[in-house]
């Protein structure tokens, strides 16, 4: 507890302020505080700052105390704080606010008789607070220097609107979230491989957008099972961000690993260790530039891949920071549209719909073998996402998953391939984490165990 002249506040730090009945309740009842202080690092998911604002507004009101909170703004390893300070009145009211996702200066007079007024009123801080015979908080007095003159200040401004989508939020905390993680490692660089898929065309716009066109290189890789359209979508992909690329063909080199295992696997056919083999040359391609340069390298997988396996160890997962780690892939989808109709705030990226139309529309394609789909794998990405929400996320059982509608055969199948797929995961890079359970620190399970469910 601390006062000042006729104030007496309470600074409390991040949980405290979640808790009910917590430290601010007792820095009011006991302290007589008339403002509170948070001082906050509190991380970032998609819908945290309206669930935050709640709850701030209820601690305001159930205390009859102004709230000022202070929240951290930036990208540690895979957690992203998403900044949003806000100081509110007595009743819940929010009288300023800062931005999302950007450092901000946030400042509101408040009037102390609304506090008084307010307890006048409302007796429910005496009726429902029995601190008889509580020893009151020790409070430090701070000197009251000479107030200077007050300076001059235009006329209050409405507060600032927020863009209520979720993918703006989401888009938001992916290129802070990216932004921090390469400049706070001390990399100048990144580069990431350009297939003509939707998930490399919306890291690399993410990264465009993140540290500008002049620091993201795209490398195109192809086989021969790479279609023409790919290639053709990759660059006018790399040219309408404005980014630097390069073409590094993998046939040559595919075919001398073909020749040097001609022996071991005479007699057998190809299969998914030949299209392994692919993934695995790009991903040495990429971390040779990274080595070569000194650039980081971005994966450009998702979290419906991440979560069944569909993606190759020390291949497509080679690289230091994965932006799409916890983005689903339908969300991939929502995204790319979100950003080819919005231009983001502060970004360096393109004001024209960066995205080609064609990667968007077109079927997603590991393009490994011919004709293949992502499709002739997995469940159509509608139900596998439905399915990992409630297994991931909400920790439903197969049983529970089953009953709302999802054939049980899938789910089971999914189940499995989520379960098994935890080796690979251990070993992949950090990435955004925008949902409330995302692989890594949120969800570990034994890699080495005897349940299967």
């Amino acid at each position: 507890m601390f006062s000042r002249g006729e104030l007496r506040f309470g600074v409390n730090v991040c949980e405290d302020i979640w808790v009910e009945g917590g430290p601010t309740e007792d820095q009011v009842a006991r302290g007589g505080a008339e403002l509170i202080l948070n001082l906050s690092a509190s991380p970032y998911h998609a819908g945290k700052a309206e669930e935050r604002r709640r709850m701030i507004a209820t601690r305001a009101a159930d205390n009859l105390a102004v709230v000022a909170y202070v929240n951290l703004v930036g990208g540690q390893d895979e957690v992203v704080f998403d900044g949003g300070s806000m100081v509110l009145d007595p009743r819940g009211r929010v009288l300023a606010q800062g931005a999302l996702f950007a450092e901000d200066l946030v400042i509101a007079d408040v009037n102390l008789d609304d506090v008084f007024h307010a307890r006048l009123q409302d007796t429910r801080l005496r009726r429902g607070r029995d601190t008889e015979g509580a020893e009151p908080i020790a409070t430090i007095e701070l000197p009251m220097p000479a107030a200077p003159p007050p300076p001059a200040r235009a006329a209050s401004e409405p507060l600032p609107e927020r863009e209520s989508s979720e993918s703006a939020e989401v888009y938001a905390a992916l290129v802070l979230g990216t932004r921090d993680y390469v400049r706070k490692n001390r990399f100048d660089t990144v580069t990431l491989g350009l297939s003509g898929g939707i998930d490399s065309a919306l890291t690399a716009c993410v990264a465009v957008d993140a540290l500008g066109p002049d620091k993201v290189v795209g490398v195109l890789m192809p086989s021969e099972f790479t279609s023409q359209v790919s290639l053709d979508t990759a660059l006018e992909l790399g040219r309408r961000l404005g980014i630097r690329t390069m073409t590094l063909p993998i046939a040559d080199v595919m075919r001398a690993y073909e020749g040097a295992l001609a022996e071991p696997f005479a007699g057998r056919d190809s299969d998914v260790t030949e299209e392994n083999l692919q993934a695995r040359i790009r991903g040495n391609y990429l971390m040779a530039l990274s080595n070569k340069f000194g650039w980081l390298v971005l994966i450009t997988g998702n979290k419906s891949e991440m979560s069944v396996g569909y993606s190759t160890l020390y291949g497509d997962m080679a690289g230091g920071f994965g932006v799409l780690k916890d983005v689903y892939k339908t969300q991939v989808y929502e995204l790319s549209h979100w950003r080819n109709a919005h231009v983001p705030a502060g970004s360096a990226g393109p004001a024209a719909a960066p995205i080609p139309e064609l990667t968007i529309t077109r079927a997603p394609s590991a393009e490994l073998r011919p004709n293949q789909t992502d499709q002739d794998s997995l469940p159509p990405y509608d139900e596998l996402d439905a399915i990992l929400r409630r297994y991931v996320e909400e920790d439903r059982s197969i049983a529970e998953i089953a009953a709302q509608g999802f054939a049980e055969a899938t789910v089971r199948r999914v189940a499995r391939m989520v379960d098994l797929a935890e080796y690979k995961r251990r070993q992949s890079p950090p990435g955004v984490k925008i949902t409330t359970r995302a692989f890594g620190k949120d969800r570990r399970i034994p890699i080495t165990n005897g349940w299967r469910g």
